[in-house]
């Protein structure tokens, strides 16, 4: 085994071209840390939010990146159950990007962020699990509560969450509509599961929202859009129902619609507007337990399955992330090492 291994790192902000791929020195784990020989990455965009300095971290340079890999353990560090050792595991995001990254040939983490996973998965598909379906079960199941006949509205759902939130959505018995901006990517919505797609360059989102509801409103929305978009959104909401805002896509300020319109009135529909994020979820332990069993579980049941969008080698990182920012995927991107 060689004693340099590649790590990417980025030693300034700004767009994918600023990875780069160092050869360091092995790292060792230090006490509760350990070492994980990765096999396979998967991609998030608040990992394109921190290279570009948009996160809610501000890089301490140079930088790693990524919350998600999957592997093999090949060391621990002190106070680490030895046991450990030559597990197939993969990352639970529960670590801060100015302490811990993925990108790499190997990676150190909290040796509490390893979790378990089927061992009929691959490593692609072992990567592709705890962001996208903790993110979704945190705001789904954990604060909305859907249940059968429910209505679902599933925002931007192509990206790496949304294939996630239409699975759980579908598991709890609830209806998914998700919204997509053009054509192109509406059969295979469709195909992975949705209910109803709606194409929000073509058609009138509120209008198409209460047809589908028969002129009730849908019960839940999860936006990972936000910007004014929301007070379409808002008018879509049913009497008491909830919209969950997880993300900031527009890159536009995010109104609250307390009086906007008779339609959006949270004061007269007395819908609620939440600021959502998986961390919520991740830094509390019995939450967290909570979620991993819950993910596992419908994973071990067949009603969860990761859907690879695209796969690129370590090398092509800068790639990846590029086709990230495109838009164009369904599913999860993954970096195969």
């Amino acid at each position: 085994m060689s004693d340099l291994v590649r790590i990417v790192r980025f030693h300034q902000v700004g767009g994918p071209d600023v990875l780069r791929i160092d050869e360091l020195p092995l790292p060792q784990p230090g006490p509760g840390e350990a070492r994980l020989r990765v096999k396979a990455i998967g991609l998030n965009h608040g990992e394109i939010m921190f290279r570009n300095d948009r996160f809610y971290l501000t890089p301490n340079l140079p930088s790693q990146n990524g919350y998600e890999a999957s592997g093999v353990v090949e060391a621990v560090g002190a106070g680490v159950d030895a046991n450990l050792l030559g597990k197939i595991r993969s990352t639970l995001p529960t670590f801060s990007l100015n302490d811990y990254g993925v990108y790499g040939e190997v990676a150190i983490v909290p040796a509490s962020a390893l979790a378990p996973y089927p061992e009929s998965m691959t490593f692609e598909e072992g990567t592709s699990i705890w962001m996208q379906y903790i993110t979704a079960y945190g705001a789904l199941v954990h604060h909305a509560k859907v249940g059968r006949g429910d209505y679902v509205v599933l925002t931007a759902a192509s990206g790496s969450v949304g294939p996630g939130a239409i699975q759980i959505t579908k598991a709890e018995g609830a209806i998914a509509i998700a919204t997509t901006r053009t054509l192109a990517k509406r059969d295979a919505l469709l195909e992975a599961g949705a209910d109803h797609v709606i194409v929000t360059a073509e058609e009138d989102v509120r209008a198409r929202i209460m047809e589908i509801t028969n002129g009730v409103g849908a019960r839940v929305i999860f936006d990972c859009v936000g910007g004014a978009g929301i007070l379409e959104l808002a008018k879509a909401i049913a009497n008491n129902g909830l919209i969950l805002v997880y993300g900031l896509l527009s890159g536009e300020p995010t109104p609250f619609p307390v009086y906007e319109s008779w339609q959006a009135a949270a004061a007269l529909k007395s819908f609620k507007v939440m600021g959502y994020s998986i961390f919520e979820i991740t830094n509390h332990p019995e939450t967290l337990k909570r979620a991993v069993k819950y993910v596992n579980e419908k994973l071990d049941s067949g009603h969860l399955r990761p859907r690879i969008d695209r796969t690129f080698p370590l090398a092509g990182i800068a790639d990846a992330h590029r086709y990230m920012e495109s838009g164009q995927q369904l599913g999860k991107i993954v970096v195969t090492v």
